[in-house]
């Protein structure tokens, strides 16, 4: 274990999925051709919502939030940020299950709410997990099974030696439906469903008030960190150099290098699926369901076999 990286990932993947979210509703506010909230506009938003009174429904009202930002802070120590990373054991597989915490936990505190919005939000919530957890894991098998490692760090290291695995014809196809799925996994549009304001009054949170909230943004923040840097860890490289620096290697230059290049990749995914955020309105739950099952699971399934016979 890195004790360093141990307090210092959870740090970057928050301020980097606070200033996300941000960043999210500052560029689909300028495709609208409005002009937004300030990007820090969710700092703002954590730290007025801990100053302000919180009402609890119970125990498990206030447990359930508490399990999953744990969860999803978990998630961050699992995860390569460049050459940082605090946790190396368990690998994909374990990741895999511990990303059920996040929205169990979101669903055992909406359930204390006994609010009919958010009894709606929770199921859809739990389908939509469905929907993206079956594609996802022929797509980790596919990544597990052509590197031979389930661990993250290993597969990041491999790939700092052979070059990027979306530039491999073997994990091209893998890549691609991760892609597919991925504003699922962050709950972008189309997939904007579990928290639809227009219909469920913010599903799952509408009960949410003061400190809820602002451990529900985190969470979400946080959430919004691990799908992106999940996608550049195991398809484009982490934060590796490919060879570049080489005769800086070993000092704390390259370390911060490969951090900002990490963030660097981060950065262009998010804003390939904001563009998909901004134009596509959103599916309903059984249309969602339908997609994910359909084309992502095909091509991740494809892209398995094409894996497995070439190994």
């Amino acid at each position: 274990m890195n004790i360093v990286a141990l307090i210092v990932s959870p740090l970057i993947a928050l301020i980097t999925g606070l200033f996300f979210l941000g960043l999210s509703r500052k560029i689909s506010a300028r495709i609208h051709w409005r002009y937004g909230p300030p990007v820090y506009q969710p700092f703002i938003d954590v730290m007025r919502a801990f100053s302000q009174k919180s009402i609890t429904h119970g125990n498990f009202f206030d447990f359930g939030i508490i399990l999953s930002l744990t969860g999803t802070i978990v998630l961050v120590l699992f995860l390569p940020i460049g050459g940082l990373w605090a946790l190396n054991t368990g690998g994909l597989i374990m990741f895999l299950y511990l990303m059920l915490l996040g929205p169990f936990g979101i669903a055992l505190s909406g359930a204390a709410a006994a609010n009919p919005n958010s009894s709606i939000g929770i199921s859809r919530n739990f389908l939509l997990a469905l929907a993206y957890e079956v594609p996802l894991l022929l797509i980790l098998l596919a990544v597990m099974t052509d590197y031979n490692t389930i661990s993250l760090v290993e597969i990041v290291e491999k790939q700092a030696a052979t070059g990027m695995a979306i530039s491999s014809w073997r994990l091209v196809i893998p890549g691609i439906a991760y892609f597919l799925i991925l504003p699922a996994i962050l709950g972008l549009r189309p997939f904007e469903i579990t928290g639809a304001v227009q219909e469920i009054a913010s599903g799952p949170i509408a009960e949410f008030g003061g400190k809820h909230m602002a451990f529900y943004t985190l969470q979400h923040a946080l959430q919004t960190f691990v799908g992106i840097a999940l996608f550049v860890d195991i398809f484009l490289g982490g934060g590796t150099l490919f060879g570049l620096l080489n005769s800086l290697a070993g000092t704390v230059w390259v370390d911060i290098l490969e951090i900002f290049i990490f963030l660097l990749k981060m950065v262009l995914v998010l804003f390939i699926g904001l563009f998909v955020n901004a134009v596509y309105p959103r599916f309903r739950i059984e249309q969602a369901m339908q997609y994910l099952w359909k084309w992502p699971t095909l091509i991740a399934f494809v892209g398995l076999v094409i894996v497995a016979i070439i190994n």
